[in-house]
């Protein structure tokens, strides 16, 4: 548990942020400040190379946990409850019993590549254009195809109608609603939309996506605004609890930092920098078909408003890269060392990372790539790795922000960002130089739960509109770049042809 300021009578918002390696609860008033965070860490599980996989019970559990931490010491009720997720991340379970038929399949896992390579190229077109995202093992219906086709207890339940399929949101709400005692299956239009199941112009399960995939329409969730109430909270830790809280928002994770941000404008755009980086630019109410292989996603749709989309490039490792520099290479013994590490050293040596552990997402979409380390000398030093790790989640992120100006039109003159690493000053001094952009973050940092807690006083009249919420928004700290830094013209051609060493097989 993380106190951030003194508890309060008045009635909170709380925000359930369920994410690739925790859960965390926040508690958030009216002026949009945080209360208390509660955090628990579950379990990774990698089966195979290139199969990632979460437990959807201990989720489940840990999540009840939070909730019930949170009540029994915020000394406050509960204006209205909203949630926001790991995006793409598919759960199938039995609505009879409750129980999960096999572990959560996490957005990382690549098994469901094979299939998606046998799809005809009218159907990869057809997919690509109704959906607005590219053929990837990345999003969800691919998973759920696998899980029909591999495990024999899923397609009986299929055939026998009593298999329920979702995306964590809907997993946590079923079960927050009662689950096997009149559970509520329903998604929002922005997990919906990274499904590659869904309609991106009318917002609705498109029946030849489901052919194509193999997906029974009646074990979806019904899908629903990104602020509206969905039903209250029935039960917390096999205990009915006597409040009525709303459920009252649904956010995917990147969709509800750009709520958290305030990107509520066409040409607003923000960085979230967490396992992996995602960076989202507002299109307004039209929806752009990307030409440059990044994603075209629903934003957000607040009741009966229009939805508002975005294009969003997604990479895979930036924060996943500095792990592996703890966990794997043993060369830091926290994630923030790595500024120190890197701090010791001007520039990288010569030396380039490009982290495609598990292939290399937009633009390239490459699921055959792997990570290198090149210009290695012999006196190239951890210092040197280090830094050079940096420098990837920069160059990765202008890799998608470039081709995102290009393809909507639009000039973006600064970039929002949020997510652990904005804590690394060197990292984000090395981004605004890469970028050419200046560089900002919140003085609330925790945008993820802070835009589930919007979405969701939205929904119930704590706030008024988004009017309101952006004046909440308060600048933390701004990076300027460096003119004709040598990271923005010869660095970033050198990180270019270190890209293209991912692709080969030796």
């Amino acid at each position: 548990m993380v106190g951030l300021s003194p508890s309060t009578s008045e009635a909170l918002i709380g925000a359930l942020d369920q994410g690739t390696t925790s859960s965390r609860f926040a508690l958030v008033d009216k002026a949009g400040q945080f209360v208390r965070i509660f955090q628990r860490e579950h379990q990774q599980y990698f089966p195979q190379p290139g199969w990632v996989e979460h437990d959807p019970q201990e989720i489940w559990e840990t999540c009840q946990k939070l909730i019930g931490e949170a009540l029994a010491t915020s000394g406050s009720s509960l204006s209205a409850l909203g949630i926001t997720n790991q995006r793409e991340t598919v759960v199938a379970w039995d609505r009879r019993s409750g129980q999960p038929f096999y572990n959560a399949i996490v957005w990382q896992d690549l098994r469901a590549a094979d299939l998606l390579q046998d799809l005809l190229t009218e159907e990869k077109d057809f997919i690509t254009y109704t959906t607005g995202l590219t053929i990837s093992p990345y999003f969800s219906a691919g998973k759920m195809q696998w899980l029909l086709a591999n495990i024999p207890e899923i397609k009986n339940a299929s055939e026998n109608g009593y298999l329920c399929l979702g995306t964590i949101d809907s997993w946590l709400v079923w079960n927050l609603t009662g689950g096997v005692d009149g559970g509520i299956h329903v998604t929002d239009v922005t997990n919906a939309s990274r499904t590659m199941l869904m309609n991106l112009d009318l917002c609705e399960w498109d029946e030849r996506l489901l052919s194509i995939f193999r997906v029974p329409r009646d074990a979806l969730p019904t899908i629903c605004s990104s602020s509206e109430i969905y039903g209250h909270i029935s039960s917390l830790n096999g205990s009915r609890i006597r409040e009525q809280i709303p459920i009252a928002a649904i956010l995917g994770d990147q969709q509800a930092a750009m709520v958290g941000q305030a990107c509520f404008n066409a040409g607003d755009a923000k960085t979230t920098y967490g396992t992996g980086n995602f960076a989202l630019l507002n299109t307004g109410t039209t929806a752009i078909r990307s030409e440059k292989g990044l994603l075209t996603t629903v934003c957000y749709k607040f009741g009966s408003e229009d939805v508002h989309y975005a294009l969003e490039g997604s990479v895979a490792n930036t924060g996943a890269a500095v792990q592996w520099l703890r966990d794997q290479l043993g060369i830091i013994s926290r994630s923030v060392d790595v500024e120190t590490l890197a701090q010791e050293v001007p520039d990288n040596g010569g030396v380039y990372f490009v982290p495609a552990f598990a292939g290399l997402y937009a633009p390239y979409w490459r699921d055959d790539a792997r990570g290198v380390i090149v210009g290695l000398t012999r006196g190239s030093t951890k210092n040197h790795i280090a830094r050079a790790t940096l420098e990837a989640i920069a160059y990765q992120t202008r890799d998608v922000i470039d081709v995102m100006i290009a393809d909507a039109g639009i000039i973006v003159s600064a970039m929002k960002v949020d997510g652990g690493i904005t804590a690394n000053n060197l990292c984000m001094q090395i981004q605004a130089d890469v970028l050419q952009l200046d560089i900002s973050t919140p003085v609330n940092a925790e945008t993820t739960a802070l835009g589930a807690a919007y979405a969701a006083g939205l929904a119930v009249g704590v706030w008024s509109d988004t009017d309101e919420i952006a004046g909440l928004w308060n600048e933390g700290q701004r990076w300027r770049a460096h003119e004709q830094s040598p990271l923005a013209g010869e660095g970033y051609d050198l990180w270019k042809e270190a890209v293209t060493r991912t692709f080969s097989k030796v």
